[in-house]
């Protein structure tokens, strides 16, 4: 087991808005473990500092959050496998003295699915509506799982070919306009982009095209239920919401710091659905 006085982190600009804190806090006390996790608001031009810095102050790693998850990819001494695939670093843990970088978002998108929608990866074509950073972990997640047909639907084509590209075999590019043919055959459809959160209300794809075998997931959890989810619903399909890959995601880099691997609980799901103020 980890040193009960190790320390953790989670790092980005601003970092008021996150929850790992408390996911981390409520892992340490079922855990009865003593060691500490805090949120620091790191500015860019400050994070080449604080990561060089981190043995000397006694950090056993951290997570990394916006904006930061690139900038770290360059700033680590070692990368794993999900991370270098992916270009992005969301966890950081020191190995043999060694600074090591991982990304577990395609973790956490997996074993979501894993909990509430198995066999996810043998419901059919995949489409991702989106093609930022998220979408990368996403893509790899159902490359490792062994989906064949990935679609990747962004507003810029050329983003959207660029990630493709970059993934490969299996991985195809369409501009928004294709959506609506696309979603004919679509066994799983996923979505990255911000629309659907609070503020940014609105539909990415119309769930009625869809078979009605389809999986309808959102990587935003907040709301819990997006627009997007919501219509799914009515429609009979089923569903799952974004933040069982928040809470999955963030199991390996506890294990790494403290010394066990935690469990996401119905009791941790409350916690942070209570703190979402959500329903």
């Amino acid at each position: 087991m980890a040193d009960p006085l190790a320390r953790a982190f989670v790092i980005g600009h601003p970092i008021a808005h996150s929850r790992s804190p408390k996911i981390h806090r409520h892992w340490l006390e079922a855990n009865g473990i003593s060691g500490s996790y805090e949120a620091i608001d790191v500015a860019p031009d400050d994070l080449a500092e604080f990561i060089r810095g981190l043995r000397e102050r006694g950090f056993r790693g951290g997570n990394v959050t916006i904006p930061h998850k690139e900038a770290v990819f360059g700033l680590v001494e070692r990368l794993d496998e999900a991370a270098e695939e992916i270009g992005a670093v969301n966890t950081l843990w020191f190995e043999d003295d060694v600074l090591w970088g991982g990304n577990t978002d395609a973790y956490g998108f997996a074993a979501n699915l894993d909990e509430y929608a198995p066999d996810w990866f043998r419901s059919g074509p995949a489409m991702v509506l989106g093609a930022g950073g998220a979408a990368r972990a996403i893509i790899h997640a159902l490359k490792q799982r062994g989906v064949k047909d990935i679609r990747i639907v962004n507003r810029t084509l050329l983003r959207a070919q660029e990630l493709a590209d970059r993934f490969g075999r299996g991985v195809s590019a369409h501009a928004s306009a294709a959506t609506d043919e696309l979603l004919a055959d679509t066994g799983l459809l996923i979505n990255t982009t911000a629309l659907g959160m609070h503020g940014n209300e609105g539909l990415p794809a119309d769930p009625k095209r869809l078979p009605g075998t389809a999986i309808v997931t959102d990587i935003v959890y907040v709301p819990l239920q997006t627009p997007l989810l919501a219509a799914a619903a009515r429609c009979g399909l089923k569903t799952v919401d974004g933040l069982g890959m928040l809470l999955h995601q963030a199991a390996p880099g506890f294990e790494h710091w403290f010394g066990k691997r935690p469990v996401v609980t119905p009791a941790l799901r409350a916690a942070i659905v209570a703190d979402l103020g959500a329903t």
